[in-house]
C-alpha cells in the first residue's frame, strides 16, 4: 500500500525594496523576515541538508547541486514552518500537512504572514522606504523563482517509475494549476496570454538543479525522514496559487496520482500504460500558450491528444483506484472524494467553457480580470499597463492585491475560514510532526536552539544538548504526544519522559 502522503509547499516570494538607490532583495528579505520574527528567531538546524543527493544515484555532466547559504536569514514559526532568505527571496516553506485541504489552509497563512511582516518592515525602514512582496513566479524580466511541493514517497519506488508517469502529469496539469501571465519569456514564442508562469522556464525532462535548465521533474533526493523506507518528491513544476481551489487540486490530485503509482495501478489498470509525451519540454509550452486549451501534445508513439484528454485518463483511473484501493493514502476518504468530485467538476467546465471556472483557478481569473480592463480601456496585449495589472493581482498587500479585491467582493471560491487562516499563522496542524514542532517552541522559546524538519535540539540546562529525532512525519501529531505535554511543565521534563 502507497505511504500517506504528507505534502507542504515552498513558496519563493517576489520582493522589491523601493526607496533606494540600489535595490538589493538579499537585504530586503532579511530585513523582512528579521522585523516578524523580532527576538523569537530560532535558528535552523542544517545538519541533515544534502540537497546535492540525487535520486537516480548519480548526477548528469554538468549539473549542479543549489548551494546552501547558511550565512543567511532562516528561523522556524511556531505554527512549524521554515521562513527564510533563499538566495534572493523571502522563502515560506508551509510545515507539514496530512491533506490538501491542510495545505491550502498553511498556504494561505503564509500569505498572512508575509504581509505582516511587511507592515513590521515598514516600521524600522527609512521614511520613504518600502517592502512589497508579491506572490508569483517571474518578475517579468528574465527571472523565475519558484513555488515547489514535496510529497512523502516510498523510498522502495523505483525513481524511473515516478519519472515516466509524472511527465505526462506535470504537463498536464497545467490546465488548472497555471497562475496565468501576460506574454513569454526565457525565448519563447510570442503570445498574448498564457495558463502557466512557469512553463516558459523549463528546458530539462529530468534533473537536479532548480534555479538554471530547470527540469520538469527534478531529482533532489533529500527525504527529511527516515531515508530507509521514505523518499521526497521535490516537485519544481508548479505556479504559485492565490485560487484556494486550484491550490487544493494541484496538491489533491497530485498526491492521488503518486499513490496510484506506488501501488502499481496505473500500469495494472487494463488502461493505455504509456502516455510518454515526445517532447515534454516542448509540450510544456505547447499547453500553457493555449488558454483555449484545444492544443494538443504529441505522445511517444505518435498519437496527439490534448493536455484535458490526457488529464480525464488519470481521473478515470483515480475514480477506479478510490473504488478498488481507498484513498486513505492521499489524505483520507473525505478529503480524497472530494479532490476527485472537484477534479471531474473543473475538467468538464474547462471542456465546455474554460471561463466559466473565473474565481476557481487563477489562469482563468486573471485573464477575466485583464480581459475586462483592456476591453474597457482599449489596450492591446503587449501594453506595458497589462502586465502591470498582471503583477498587482498577486501583490501580497490586501489594500493593494486585485485578487484580494475580487475575495473582497465575493467572486472567488474560498475552501477555508479566515478565522482558520488567521489561526493558523501561529498553530500548527495537529496532524504532522509539525505539531510537536511548534507546540515546543511555542512553550519553550528560549531552550529550542535550533530545528529542521527531522528533529529538534533542545537547551534544557547542562551539557550536552539534547537533538530530539523526528525521522516518522506522522508521529508528533496533537494525537500522539498531546497528552504528553499537558503532563511536563519544562523541557527538561519533556525530554525525560520521551526518554522512558
Amino acid at each position: 500500500m502507497a505511504v500517506p502522503k504528507v505534502c507542504g509547499t515552498e513558496t519563493e516570494y517576489g520582493v522589491v525594496l523601493r526607496g533606494v538607490a540600489d535595490p538589493n532583495p538579499v537585504l530586503a528579505s532579511s530585513v523582512l523576515i528579521n522585523s516578524y520574527v523580532e527576538q523569537r528567531k530560532v535558528g535552523w538546524d542544517f545538519e541533515d541538508e544534502s540537497p546535492g543527493r540525487d535520486a537516480r544515484g548519480y548526477g548528469r555532466e554538468g549539473s549542479q547541486a543549489p548551494e546552501i547559504e547558511t550565512h543567511l536569514v532562516n528561523t522556524v514559526l511556531t505554527n512549524g514552518a521554515r521562513y527564510y532568505v533563499d538566495h534572493a527571496h523571502p522563502e515560506y516553506s508551509t510545515p507539514e500537512c496530512a491533506n490538501a485541504l491542510e495545505l491550502v489552509l498553511a498556504d494561505k497563512a503564509g500569505e498572512r504572514i508575509l504581509a505582516r511582516s511587511m507592515q513590521a518592515a515598514a516600521r524600522i525602514l527609512e521614511p520613504g522606504q518600502s517592502i512589497v512582496v508579491y506572490k508569483n513566479n517571474s518578475d517579468g524580466k528574465g527571472n523565475s523563482y519558484g513555488c515547489h511541493e514535496n510529497y512523502l514517497v516510498d523510498r522502495a519506488l523505483p525513481f524511473s517509475a515516478l519519472v515516466r508517469h509524472l511527465l505526462p502529469w506535470f504537463v498536464t496539469r497545467q490546465v488548472f494549476t497555471g497562475a496565468g501571465k501576460v506574454g513569454s519569456e526565457n525565448g519563447a514564442a510570442p503570445v498574448d496570454y498564457q495558463i502557466s508562469q512557469r512553463a516558459d522556464f523549463f528546458e530539462e525532462e529530468v534533473g537536479l538543479e532548480t534555479t538554471l535548465k530547470r527540469p520538469i521533474v527534478n531529482t533532489r533526493d533529500e527525504p527529511h525522514a527516515d531515508p530507509q523506507l521514505y523518499r521526497r518528491l521535490h516537485v519544481i513544476a508548479g505556479d504559485a496559487n492565490l485560487c484556494e481551489v486550484a491550490t487544493f487540486l494541484k496538491v489533491g490530485t497530485t498526491a492521488i496520482v503518486l499513490a496510484m503509482i506506488e501501488d502499481n495501478f496505473l500500469d495494472s489498470a487494463g488502461a493505455r500504460k504509456d502516455w510518454s509525451l515526445a517532447g515534454p519540454v516542448q509540450a510544456m509550452r505547447v499547453v500553457s500558450h493555449d488558454p483555449t486549451c484545444r492544443a494538443t501534445v504529441e505522445l511517444a508513439d505518435g498519437a496527439s491528444m490534448t493536455a484535458i484528454e490526457l488529464q480525464w485518463e488519470f481521473l478515470r483511473l483515480a475514480q477506479k483506484y478510490a473504488d478498488e484501493t481507498g484513498l486513505e493514502a492521499c489524505g483520507g476518504e473525505t478529503v480524497g472524494g472530494d479532490v476527485l468530485a472537484r477534479w471531474e467538476a473543473v475538467l468538464s467546465t474547462l471542456e465546455r467553457d474554460p471561463g466559466l471556472l473565473e474565481g476557481q483557478l487563477d489562469w482563468v481569473t486573471k485573464f477575466a480580470l485583464l480581459d475586462a480592463y483592456a476591453a474597457r480601456d482599449g489596450l492591446s496585449w503587449d501594453d506595458p499597463k497589462l502586465a502591470l495589472l498582471d503583477l498587482q493581482y498577486h501583490d501580497v498587500r490586501p489594500q493593494r492585491s486585485l485578487y484580494e479585491r475580487l475575495v473582497r467582493a465575493g467572486k472567488v471560491e474560498r475552501l477555508v475560514e479566515e478565522s482558520d487562516v488567521l489561526a493558523a499563522i501561529n498553530d500548527p496542524p495537529g496532524s504532522t510532526r509539525a505539531y510537536f514542532r511548534g507546540t515546543c517552541l511555542a512553550r519553550w522559546p528560549e531552550a529550542v536552539v535550533a530545528a529542521n524538519w527531522d528533529s529538534l535540539i533542545l537547551d534544557i540546562g547542562g551539557d550536552p544538548l539534547k537533538r530530539i529525532p523526528m525521522m516518522e512525519p506522522l508521529r508528533g501529531t496533537k494525537a500522539h504526544v498531546g497528552p504528553l505535554f499537558a503532563t511536563v511543565d519544562t523541557p527538561g521534563e519533556l525530554v525525560a519522559r520521551l526518554a522512558l
